[in-house]
């Protein structure tokens, strides 16, 4: 960068993040439990915002540009793309408001972009969108946001928000940021995606044959099948439980909860077309280590990507899962508290999991239950599975 041309590039290209072309969202639900006057305050939210992207986040306030052999983020220090938002309010109950936010509802609750796709063509994306959802009645307010995945994954994001939120609340404590330093180190993307060729630990288990995990490199796109959203529920008991077999096999909790998820998923597939069964099966568990990308463990602790497949027909046997059980979602607080409910990124694709905290949830005790969001067809009823319908909590379309 120089003082003729104020440009800084960031590339993309050399990790994995920019294979993930599409917005992720998030809806948070904040009760006004004291009906306090300016609760959530859209000018507060706007100002703690951009100086977060303007002073630490300078590639979020950039452009995507996509160049003949790669993606770059291009930032400048005189110019901002600062992530915009919107706002909307509703004369609806809180019980009204927090079951659309339940119920996913990103149609009304979560701001849309009109492309996600990097093109020559197209670069205007946002990197960052909010919507604010207030109520006549300011009985709450809800947080629809949504992230592109080039530029971050599900650790990013969750520090990025662990830093607007301290920073929000400190605006509005102290009226000034002077004296004040984000909490936690800006990151981006996902690690470096040679750790695909690499893994650091895989999941030693007889019932399963591994493989390299980089055979599977397949975008998930959605089918025509209506995907519904199942909710299971791991009690405390069932934790327990399962940390007790882990530790018999040698393996984490989350490894075999993920393993769980596989067998029975796909124990439901066979079931309902025997032929994916003439291929090999495999399982692959790889770690996503943060400490690549500068965060602490204590604060994002590894989030997991599980890559199995079926060898001969993969569209049909893939599952890709995802870990935030360990993310500080219940701790965001913008001055007013912490959410009463946080509902993770719907996706409408077959084989998709999130581990999710609920809002008591401690990852060190399992004192609370965990829930686990699975996509899948309409017609895979997942009750069917001795392996699953003990965790079997409600459906949502």
């Amino acid at each position: 960068m120089t003082a003729d041309t104020p440009e800084t590039r960031f590339s993309i290209s050399n990790n994995s993040s920019h294979l993930y072309q599409d917005h992720f969202s998030y809806i948070l639900e904040y009760k006004n439990g004291t009906q306090a006057d300016g609760f959530f305050d859209p000018e507060l939210l706007k100002k703690s915002l951009n100086i977060l992207v303007r002073k630490h986040y300078k590639p979020v306030a950039g452009w995507f540009q996509a160049r003949n052999n790669g993606i770059d983020v291009v930032y400048y220090s005189d110019k901002f793309n600062d992530p915009p938002i919107s706002t909307q309010t509703l004369d609806i109950n809180y019980e009204t408001l927090s079951r659309h936010v339940h119920d996913s509802n990103v149609e009304l609750l979560v701001p849309a972009a009109s492309s996600t796709e990097i093109t020559f063509e197209d670069n205007d994306i946002p990197m960052i969108m909010v919507k604010v959802t207030y109520l006549e009645s300011n009985e709450a307010v809800v947080l629809g946001i949504s992230y592109h995945h080039s530029l971050m994954d599900g650790t990013s994001f969750w520090t990025f928000m662990a830093n607007w939120s301290a920073l929000c609340k400190h605006l509005y404590e102290h009226g000034d940021t002077a004296e004040f330093g984000i909490p936690h180190s800006p990151t981006f993307e996902f690690p470096d995606i040679s750790h695909f060729h690499n893994p650091s630990k895989k999941f030693e288990h007889p019932e399963y044959i591994l493989v390299d995990p980089d055979q599977y490199h397949t975008k998930l796109q959605p089918g025509p099948e209506k995907i519904v959203e199942t909710i299971l529920e791991v009690s405390v008991e069932q934790q327990h439980s399962l940390r007790q077999q882990a530790r018999d096999i040698g393996v984490s909790f989350t490894e075999l909860l993920c393993a769980v998820m596989w067998k029975g998923i796909n124990g439901l597939r066979l079931d309902l077309d025997p032929e994916i069964g003439s291929g090999l099966s495999f399982y692959t568990c790889i770690l996503n280590s943060r400490t690549r990308t500068g965060v602490s463990n204590n604060v994002c602790a590894s989030p997991v990507i599980n890559t199995p497949c079926e060898r001969t027909v993969a569209e049909v046997a893939a599952l890709e899962v995802s870990s935030s059980r360990t993310f500080p979602i219940y701790s965001t607080d913008f001055g007013f508290g912490t959410p009463e409910y946080v509902h993770p990124p719907y996706l409408p694709y077959d084989g998709f999991v999130r581990i999710w905290p609920t809002p008591m949830y401690d990852a060190r005790s399992s004192n609370a239950p965990l829930h686990v969001y699975v996509s899948q067809p309409e017609h895979v009823d997942l009750s069917l599975s001795p392996l699953l319908a003990q965790f079997l909590k409600r459906n949502i379309d």
